[in-house]
C-alpha cells in the first residue's frame, strides 16, 4: 500500500475534489467550525446520531441498522472531529474512493479493505482541511504546524499527515516528507513528497532526530541532516503520547517527523535562527548502507566495505572498514 500511495506523491485529486465540494457546502471559508458541520451533516442528511460513551476494544463503531455512531470518550475532541468525517466521507464519497481503488487493483481481499481505509482516511483530512484553505495556512505561517493545528481544530499529526499531501497541479506546496516511528523503530506511517530515500529494510539511523526526538515529549526537535551524498533536508520531529483506556496499560507513543530539502528553508519557521551550514549533522539511510568512517552511533558494519580490523586501534566505531574505490 505504502508503494500505491508514494507512486501517487500522496495526492489524489479526485479524492481532494470530492472532499473540497463536501467542505463548501459544509462550512465555506470556515474551517474551525467544520466538526460541527459535519456533525449536523451525519443527522440530518443522514440520520446518523453522534453520542461519545465508553467503548470496549474500538474508538469508533457505527451501527448501520440503528444509525448510530459511538465515539470512545477516551479520543481527544480533535480525534473525534476525524472520525465523525471518516463516517460521513463513507456516506457520501464512497464512489470517489471506489474510483481511485480500482485503479490500485490491489491483489487480495485484505490488501483492497486496507487500501479502501486508507483512501477513505485520506478524504476524511482533505474535508476537516480544506486543500485551498490549508496551503494558504501553511504558507501564512510558514509550516508551523502547532499553529496550523490550531487553527483548523485538529491534532499535530493529523496536520503533519496533510501537509504532505499538497501536490495539487499548479498549487503545490513545499515538498515534505512524513514518517511516523515507534520507539522500538517500527515504521507505521511514511510519505515522501521531498524524496527522502527511506531505507525499505532495517533500521534507520540512531543520529536521526526520529530516534532522538522521544528523549523531549510533546517538544518540536529540529535538526538539519545531512546524507553522505550531500543530499540536505531540514527535519523537525515531536513526540506524541496518545491516551489510554485504562491505567496501567503503556502509553502508545510516537515519534512524528517531516522534511523538506535545505533549499526550501526559508519558507519554514523552524528554520529561523539557525547556521544552515555550520547546524549540519550527518546521517545515514541505515548502518548496512552508509560509509562514514569514524561514526560512534554505528551499529553494523556496511555492505559495500571490507572490514579492516586492528586489535592494537581502537576507534570511534567498533567496524573499521576500508573505503571503496569508486
Amino acid at each position: 500500500m505504502r508503494d500505491f500511495f508514494d507512486d501517487r506523491g500522496n495526492h489524489f485529486p479526485i479524492l481532494e475534489d470530492a472532499a473540497g465540494a463536501l467542505a463548501n457546502e459544509l462550512a465555506p471559508g470556515a474551517p474551525a467550525e467544520m466538526n460541527h458541520a459535519i456533525a449536523e451533516r451525519l443527522r440530518v442528511a443522514h440520520g446518523v446520531r453522534v453520542t461519545v460513551q465508553p467503548l470496549e476494544l474500538a474508538l469508533r463503531r457505527y451501527d448501520p441498522a440503528t444509525r448510530g455512531l459511538a465515539l470512545s470518550e477516551s479520543l481527544p475532541r480533535e480525534s473525534r472531529g476525524f472520525h465523525m468525517a471518516f463516517q460521513l466521507v463513507m456516506l457520501e464519497a464512497r464512489e470517489a474512493v471506489e474510483t481511485v481503488l480500482k485503479e490500485a487493483a490491489p491483489s487480495t481481499a485484505e490488501a483492497g479493505m486496507l487500501m479502501r481505509i486508507g483512501l477513505l482516511n485520506y478524504v476524511a483530512g482533505a474535508l476537516v482541511m480544506p486543500y485551498a484553505a490549508f496551503h494558504a495556512a501553511a504558507s501564512e505561517l510558514r509550516h508551523d504546524m502547532e499553529a496550523i493545528a490550531a487553527r483548523f481544530g485538529v491534532s499535530y499529526e493529523q496536520a503533519c499527515h496533510r501537509l504532505s499531501t499538497l501536490q495539487r497541479v499548479g498549487a503545490r506546496g513545499v515538498p515534505f516528507f512524513f514518517l511516523r516511528v515507534d520507539p522500538a523503530g517500527n515504521v507505521s506511517k511514511r510519505f515522501s513528497a521531498a524524496g527522502f530515500p527511506f531505507a525499505r529494510y532495517g533500521g534507520s539511523c540512531p543520529r536521526w532526530i526520529v530516534h532522538t526526538a522521544f528523549a523531549q515529549p510533546n517538544t518540536v526537535q529540529i535538526q538539519v541532516a545531512e546524507l553522505p551524498d550531500g543530499a540536505t533536508y531540514l527535519c523537525f520531529a515531536r513526540a506524541i503520547a496518545q491516551p489510554v483506556v485504562r491505567w496501567g496499560e503503556p502509553r502508545p507513543t510516537h515519534v512524528v517527523a517531516m522534511g523538506c530539502a535545505i533549499s526550501h528553508a526559508a519558507d519554514v519557521v523552524y528554520a529561523d535562527g539557525l547556521d544552515l551550514d555550520r547546524a549540519r549533522v550527518g546521517i545515514g539511510l541505515s548502518c548496512r548502507l552508509c560509509d562514514r568512517p569514524d561514526c560512534g552511533s554505528r551499529a553494523f558494519p556496511p555492505l559495500e566495505h571490507r572490514l579492516s580490523l586492528d586489535p592494537l586501534t581502537a576507534g570511534a566505531s567498533p567496524y573499521r572498514f576500508e573505503a571503496k574505490a569508486r
